[in-house]
């Protein structure tokens, strides 16, 4: 018998090398191409725009982001969505008029939208690179190995969806996975999971520290309401291991006894459309009022279901190996398709009886065959040993007592205000939810101890299992991408190493300038806003 061929590897020869298309690879792409160099970006699903898009979570920010001073680019990608449904959609005249239009009509916040409204953006967003030739998209590639020479990792392998491997080198290299994938595969010293009261000084860390310690992992879906109609899922077969935790009950951020937030408080015709949505969970992250549009356009709302009953912990995602992860997101996978089925057929209704067999999956609101995500919510991942570790203790009203605002850094490259939300999990602990201050993106976060050309865009910068979560929502996966564009692209020009820059005062004053000049970012805080935490945790704590 005759062996199959070894498939060829193609190679590839770029600049600036961006493995992940989520939010933070987008901007970090999108900037460097801006500044005439070229990229190419790397995506595992065929969706780019990871929150937004693939993990099918668009709810963001909460509702201090349309007051606070955030990045141009990341206000015009939400003013973009906002036009998208003005061009596209039949919207009734007065929420066409409002300029703060929200699609979805949402609890959670100011703009909530469907996956495949910020999957046309983005790929707006992506064509005059893409038609100049600055900029190379490779859809269906996750990254499979890392090569390095010394402190630098020269080349990345990928594996296509079509079989065909792809070997890109450049000299600069940005791990924008959700996982930190590149940090195991280029040998980048990181951390995993929480670390130990003693190791950080943190006044949340558990005392003694535990790698596999992370955030829960959801999978996303869609749904709308079809009373009369029967649409089922079949029982999962490990229904049995989810179901008895499954209930409306909430665990409220920090303690405190859990309340009942059902599906539904009330039928969802019977909701004015100049009303308020109410608190209920099909409101919470509605992705689609259909109230918003003219009479007969749609026959019901769509809803995303990214709750605390689909908060998956069993296994974690990283500090094992590729086979304990694949399983961890497999359950993730069924632990969200039995709370599907508990909805369907157990759950208590709001008008008497139990289960709603009218939910139905919406396939073509994410893209995929059944209704799910095509890439699980993930919300931890392996970061950084960096020059500098942004602590709770930085960033929290709580440890901030008698401050005036969060800690100031001089290596500033952006502003941020969130909270620290470790998420709940289905029938397990409250979680945790602690009050930021207004607070600065540090340069020295962004940069590895050792490795000179592999910058993180995501969660996986320089933080820990408590301060992570304050970076890892919309706003701020964008501003580490969109920093860290700048960064290489300001080396590139320079021919200097990343942390030369943060290294040198006039270097560093230059590449500041280069930020608040080209891009129109602000570096601090007016004193006006420093000293304000974020208050309105409902509408932050649901998506982080």
């Amino acid at each position: 018998m005759f062996a199959a061929p070894t498939p060829r590897t193609r190679e590839l020869g770029t600049d600036v090398l961006v493995v992940g298309a989520g939010l933070g690879g987008l901007a970090a792409a999108l900037t460097a191409a801006r500044f005439g160099h070229r990229v190419v970006l790397t995506e595992a699903t065929d969706w780019p725009g990871g929150l937004f898009t693939a993990q099918a979570v668009p709810l963001a920010d909460g509702h201090r982001i349309e007051l606070d001073p955030v990045s141009p680019g990341y206000r015009d990608l939400r003013e973009r969505i906002r036009d998208f449904y003005r061009r596209n959609y039949p919207l009734c005249p007065e929420p066409f008029a409002d300029p703060l239009l929200d699609p979805g009509l949402s609890t959670t916040g100011h703009l909530s939208h469907e996956p495949r409204a910020a999957l046309a953006v983005v790929q707006e967003l992506l064509t005059p690179h893409l038609a100049s030739g600055r900029l190379t998209l490779l859809l269906g590639h996750r990254p499979v190995a890392a090569q390095a020479d010394g402190d630098r990792v020269t080349s990345v392998t990928l594996a296509a969806a079509d079989g065909e491997p792809v070997t890109v080198s450049a000299p600069y290299v940005v791990d924008a996975t959700d996982l930190g994938e590149l940090l195991g595969l280029a040998g980048v010293e990181h951390v995993t999971g929480a670390e130990s009261r003693e190791e950080t000084g943190e006044p949340h860390a558990p005392a003694v520290a535990d790698p596999l310690d992370q955030q829960p992992v959801s999978w996303v879906f869609a749904l709308d309401h079809r009373p009369g109609e029967d649409h089922t899922v079949d029982r999962p077969a490990g229904y049995d291991r989810w179901s008895e935790a499954f209930s409306w009950d909430t665990a409220e951020p920090g303690g405190g006894p859990a309340r009942s937030v059902p599906l539904f408080l009330h039928e969802p015709d019977d909701v004015p459309p100049w009303a308020a949505p109410p608190n209920d969970r099909w409101h919470q992250l509605r992705a689609l009022a259909r109230s918003r549009y003219l009479p007969g356009t749609f026959d019901s709302d769509i809803t995303l279901v990214d709750w605390e009953q689909t908060a998956y912990s069993r296994l974690p995602l990283t500090g094992t190996d590729d086979a304990v992860r694949v399983r961890a997101e497999q359950e993730a996978r069924e632990q969200a398709m039995s709370f599907l089925h508990w909805m369907q057929t157990r759950a208590p209704r709001h008008d008497g009886g139990h289960g709603y067999p009218e939910l139905r999956l919406r396939p073509d609101v994410t893209g995929t065959e059944d209704g799910f995500a095509k890439a699980a919510h993930v919300r931890e991942s392996r970061r950084i040993r960096a020059e500098f570790t942004l602590l709770e203790h930085h960033l929290t009203a709580e440890a901030r007592a008698g401050a005036p605002g969060a800690e100031t850094f001089t290596d500033s490259v952006g502003t941020l205000r969130s909270r620290i939300t470790l998420h709940p999990k289905a029938g397990g602990g409250p979680g945790l939810d602690l009050e930021c201050l207004p607070f600065q993106l540090p340069l020295g976060a962004l940069l590895p101890e050792r490795v000179e050309n592999l910058l993180p865009a995501g969660r996986n910068i320089g933080a820990t299992h408590l301060s992570a979560p304050a970076l890892g929502g919309h706003a701020g996966q964008w501003s580490i991408g969109e920093a860290v564009g700048a960064l290489v692209s300001y080396c590139l020009e320079h021919r200097l190493p990343p942390r030369a820059v943060r290294a040198g005062e006039h270097r560093l004053a230059s590449f500041q300038d280069r930020l608040s000049g080209s891009l129109g970012l602000a570096l601090d805080w007016p004193d006006r806003l420093r000293t304000g935490p974020v208050t309105s945790a409902g509408a932050l704590y649901a998506t982080l």
